[in-house]
């Protein structure tokens, strides 16, 4: 048992490590990339990433399969441009606030859906998913429906931004990071391995659910929050079925159980969604067929593969 629990706190360390280094690479890229629009997606590439590592904190590290994390983004999008638009609360309380009422519309949710297990789960959030987009998009006289709210700016910079991103993609993987490696991220591994197992050691097997769930949907609400800002605008666009796919295939690709495969993930798979914009409306069959087929026959994803044959080569 101990030396499963060393083993696992060595494969995070080097999945930290090389997590880090990929930010480094991300954070020197405006040094060669200088044209506004490529660096406009990169940075919303950085905006999947937040998502990605919440939602695989989700399903990766606990075994819940949520069909929400877009919805939350969308929530999170929304209470900063309520709190601005109506009450002219200032950003450095209306982000907070984004954070704040996820987390506990994800506690509400989850004393609700937690319970349940397989499909039933999934369902679950995604009617919730949809319920809250076509409420926010019918709801014209509160949230201007679907021509979306105006959203102050933290600066005009795009650079600026870019590296505000950063720094919450960085902050979001260290909190994970710290959760994992500790007491909680053991508990969260032990349900998604083995629920039943784990109840009988006397983990609260709901509880850690609850927290991993509510933490998830905390992080998707800052992330919507921060992309409102940059856009100046928020719309029920951000909460679509097709955005929450997005960040299924990002982990999926990337590596699930895996903060590196995460943000790999995120980055490889909108860049590429960029790209094919070129050949038509076909990102959704793409992905949907390399989900398939990554599901299938890499199911650790491109980060898994790539560790696995990093540890093979070591001496």
């Amino acid at each position: 048992m101990k030396g499963a629990a060393n083993l696992w706190q060595q494969r995070l360390r080097f999945d930290m490590q090389a997590a880090l280094v990929v930010c480094g690479v991300i954070a020197l890229l405006p040094l060669v990339v200088t044209g506004p629009y490529t660096l406009g997606i990169i940075l919303v590439s950085v905006y999947f990433a937040v998502q990605a590592l919440a939602w695989n904190l989700l399903a990766g590290y606990t075994g819940q399969f949520s069909l929400a994390p877009a919805a939350f983004a969308m929530l999170g999008g929304y209470t900063t441009a309520l709190l601005d638009y109506y009450l002219h609360v200032p950003l450095a309380l209306g982000i907070p606030a984004a954070v704040v009422v996820t987390a506990i519309l994800g506690l509400v949710l989850g004393k609700l859906v937690l319970n349940l297990s397989g499909p039933y789960l999934s369902l679950t959030t995604l009617a919730f998913a949809e319920i809250a987009r076509v409420v926010v998009g019918n709801s014209y006289d509160f949230t201007r429906g679907d021509q979306g709210m105006h959203v102050a700016t933290l600066t005009e910079s795009r650079l600026g931004y870019y590296y505000i991103f950063l720094a919450t993609l960085l902050a979001v993987l260290v909190l994970l990071y710290l959760l994992l490696r500790g007491r909680h991220g053991r508990f969260m591994m032990a349900v998604r391995d083995d629920p039943v197992g784990a109840e009988s050691r006397g983990i609260d097997v709901v509880g850690v659910k609850r927290i991993a769930f509510c933490l998830s949907c905390a992080i998707c609400g800052l992330a919507g929050s921060l992309y409102g800002t940059f856009s100046q605008l928020v719309s029920p666009e951000l909460g679509l079925l097709q955005q929450t796919g997005l960040v299924l295939s990002m982990v999926v690709i990337g590596g699930m159980s895996s903060l590196t495969g995460a943000i790999v993930g995120a980055v490889l798979v909108y860049l590429g969604s960029e790209w094919l914009r070129g050949f038509g409306n076909i990102q959704v069959i793409v992905f949907a067929l390399l989900v398939i087929l990554f599901a299938r026959y890499v199911p650790g994803g491109l980060w898994g593969a790539l560790a696995a044959r990093l540890r093979r080569s070591r001496p």
